[in-house]
């Protein structure tokens, strides 16, 4: 699979949203203007920022913009971060409480260069949310802090509602997909996350150039360390630099991986084209 090709702009019917507008919408963009925030809905041109900045939710990124990996899908930069902001716990948590969030989604770039990978302002960002706003729940998708346990452990201490770590692909294109990470790593930070109470979520692009095989396989496998929660969604190419979009999977392939995940015991599935990790997030309390 090449890594330079250009975009892809013949999609197909399904995958057409619309532009971003509204009173709420112009509401959120301000509050995170104003604030110096970072979002992935930003960052990762998630094409769903329209609608949820429209409902006034918007998924929040901590430790910068800047990433340290380079993955093949993802829209975030990569490069040399900017040191670790330990004021931004405390903007995060007024901004939630300034957007009256009922269910907060957090998210942050991969911080390799930090002892910590980042772990001590994930924890303080979640305990300055419930102090300054204790009616907000909280879902995060978090790094694999590169297999440092006593790091992922800070995160299970805090306890947040949802604790969720994407796989993105299957186990044969994560080395091209992912480049830094490893696929048995991630599986085994849900079943860490699993074994110490946490309700655990995972997402996963299609269109990647995998298999039906490999889709179930991979289903299978996050079933196996206990997932509660699976997203489901298709892969955009965000910029030309980026990996290539092999397949549009269509809406009706979508709802039978869901079917199929259902039955193997997970509590949600959400699944579908324009399906992104923190999409409809707050419908995946239980």
């Amino acid at each position: 699979m090449e890594t330079k090709q250009k975009r892809l702009y013949k999609k197909p019917p399904w995958l057409r949203v619309k532009l971003p507008i509204g009173e709420e919408y112009t509401k959120v963009r301000k509050i995170v203007d104003e604030h110096k925030l970072h979002t992935i809905c930003q960052s990762g041109n998630c094409p769903n920022m329209g609608e949820c900045w429209g409902a006034g939710t918007a998924t929040f990124m901590i430790l910068g913009n800047i990433c340290t990996r380079s993955c093949g899908f993802c829209a975030v930069k990569t490069g040399k971060p900017l040191p670790a902001d330990f004021k931004e716990p405390e903007r995060v948590a007024n901004s939630v409480k300034l957007m009256k969030v009922k269910h907060c989604v957090i998210t942050s770039v991969d911080r390799d260069d930090l002892e910590d990978g980042g772990s001590i302002i994930w924890a303080e960002t979640v305990k300055k949310v419930r102090e300054v706003s204790p009616e907000t729940t909280m879902e995060t998708l978090i790094p694999d802090f590169g297999g440092k346990w006593e790091n992922l452990q800070r995160i299970i201490d805090v306890a947040p509602e949802i604790v969720s770590h994407n796989m993105e692909t299957v186990r044969r294109l994560t080395k091209e997909v992912r480049i830094q990470a490893k696929y048995d790593r991630s599986l085994e930070v849900l079943y860490r996350l699993k074994q110490g109470g946490m309700k655990t979520k995972s997402g996963i692009m299609l269109g990647l150039g995998e298999t039906e095989q490999e889709i179930l396989d991979t289903i299978d496998d996050l079933a196996d360390v206990g997932c509660d929660i699976l997203t489901i969604g298709q892969y955009l190419q965000p910029t030309p630099n980026h990996l290539p979009v092999a397949e549009f999977v269509t809406p009706e392939k979508f709802k039978e991986y869901k079917e199929i995940a259902l039955q193997k015991g997970f509590r949600f599935v959400e699944s579908g084209p324009l399906v992104r990790s923190s999409y409809h997030a707050e419908k995946h309390l239980f």
